[in-house]
């Protein structure tokens, strides 16, 4: 697999530090989280994407997925009037030209909570019409879009494999693919390499990380109680051997470098091992 670093938990540092430490730990690629304070969409939108592509440049480590910050930050596309909704249509729109500015090809997003209020129906509903849409708008762009699925703590409406693959089946577009995060399998009490089965071309990324399996929490491998070792061995097995990144974000920043470089350490084993 080659694995990637989330800067999400470089945040109080410069974005710098972490394009060195992927470079020092031998991280393969970079996964660029998008938010404050080194890459919100709206301030790559009014400035420049130079600053990054020239850290890409120096430490020869490419930035190949871009994952904006949304989902009620303030931004949340699955719930609130139709001028929220708009609003979070446009801010998704302008994290696809990021991302293809930035050199990226794909841009990873998920369905926020829509609320204890909303019918199954009109959930269904509104994801639909916003898949279609940012699709759409991706393909424009030659981006493809990455859709996520979120732990039952975290959201009601992409939470597991059923859900996932209804809808990618609904909205079935050359620019929408899916993923798992291994916690979201391991809180729900699904097998990981079954994504890969059912999904089949349809998956095209991986999130690494250990979990509790009571909570959305995402710790640093070794650390919960997923054996990682033998599920990555699985989704090898089921045919993914691509990108994953190793999704390490607030819990770990106050030594990021420390976790980082320990984090790629115990994966590495486990891949040789396999």
């Amino acid at each position: 697999m080659r694995l990637g670093l989330f800067t999400c938990g470089y945040q109080r540092y410069s974005l710098e530090k972490a394009f060195a430490d992927a470079r020092r730990f031998g991280y393969d690629y970079i996964e660029l989280w998008g938010g404050f304070p080194h890459a919100c969409v709206e301030d790559l939108k009014t400035n420049t994407t130079a600053q990054i592509r020239a850290l890409t440049d120096k430490y020869e480590m490419p930035v190949e997925c871009f994952t904006p910050e949304h989902n009620a930050y303030p931004f949340n596309y699955m719930m609130g009037s139709e001028a929220q909704w708009e609003r979070s249509m446009s801010y998704l729109e302008d994290a696809i030209d990021v991302t293809a500015e930035l050199g990226a090809k794909k841009m990873l997003f998920s369905a926020g909570h829509a609320g204890y209020e909303a019918r199954e129906k009109e959930i269904f509903a509104r994801l639909e019409k916003s898949l279609r849409r940012l699709a759409d708008y991706a393909q424009k762009r030659d981006v493809t879009l990455i859709l996520e699925p979120l732990t039952v703590y975290e959201s009601n409406v992409i939470c597991g494999l059923r859900d996932l693959d209804r809808a990618l089946t609904a909205v079935e577009h050359p620019h929408l693919a899916g993923m798992c995060d291994l916690a979201v399998p391991f809180t729900t009490g699904e097998p990981a390499a079954e994504y890969v089965k059912r999904l089949g071309k349809r998956f095209r990324y991986l999130h690494i990380i250990d979990n509790d399996g009571v909570s959305d929490s995402h710790l640093l491998p070794g650390e919960g109680r997923i054996p990682l070792r033998e599920v990555l061995t699985e989704i090898r097995r089921a045919g993914y051997d691509g990108q994953a990144t190793i999704e390490l974000v607030t819990g770990y920043l106050k030594e990021p470098s420390v976790y980082a470089g320990l984090a790629m350490k115990r994966i590495r084993e486990a891949l040789e091992e396999d």
